[in-house]
């Protein structure tokens, strides 16, 4: 299994486990330089996305990988990044995650993309 296939399956099964909700997987490596994929997932709470949060970062250490960059958002709870070098985890407040709804964004852009082509 290669690297990061096992980062993403690691946060995939990490996320399952706390009951993430619509988690989706986007490959970002043609977009941006700042990551392979995103994985974007929500809780209802603000208490179950530090749970999910925290959930990866323990299953990702416990693993050998660490956050290497950015680890954000913990305070408010609402949208908390995690940064694994190739795969950056955002996980959201639903609220939040409906009001910047990233995956729109990322469609935006690559369609953008392919039209200048």
């Amino acid at each position: 299994m290669t690297d990061l296939k096992n980062k993403l399956d690691i946060i995939k099964k990490a996320i399952d486990s706390k009951n993430g909700l619509d988690t989706v997987e986007i490959d970002v490596s043609q977009k941006t330089s700042i990551a392979d994929y995103f994985i974007i997932t929500s809780g209802n709470s603000s208490n179950q996305a530090v749970a999910i949060a925290d959930e990866v970062e323990d299953k990702m250490s416990k693993a050998g990988y660490e956050i290497l960059n950015i680890k954000e958002g913990y305070r408010s709870a609402r949208w908390i990044i995690l940064d694994f070098a190739d795969v950056i985890v955002h996980v959201f407040h639903k609220e939040e995650r409906d009001y910047y709804d990233l995956e729109r964004l990322w469609k935006e852009f690559e369609k953008l993309s392919k039209e200048e082509e």
